[in-house]
């Protein structure tokens, strides 16, 4: 559940992203100026960043994933 992709090719650097997200998730590359996702595990799936991007370079889901089962 949550953010799942930023996309650098679509990525401007513009921080809209940063900004919008009440989590701070997703921070700025200060090398490449493109958004990344920092702390995947706490984004509550609320969408803004995805969105308020200008260009579409975000995708969000909101279904929980499967995960496994392991033994102890």
């Amino acid at each position: 559940m949550g953010i799942r992709v930023i996309d650098p090719k679509l990525c401007i650097g513009c921080n809209v992203c940063v900004d919008v997200c009440p989590l701070d998730v997703i921070r700025l590359d200060s090398s490449t100026k493109k958004a990344y996702i920092k702390y995947l595990r706490e984004c509550q799936s609320c969408f803004l960043c995805e969105v308020e991007c200008p260009e579409d370079a975000i995708q969000v889901v909101s279904v929980h994933e499967r995960r496994m089962v392991t033994a102890w």
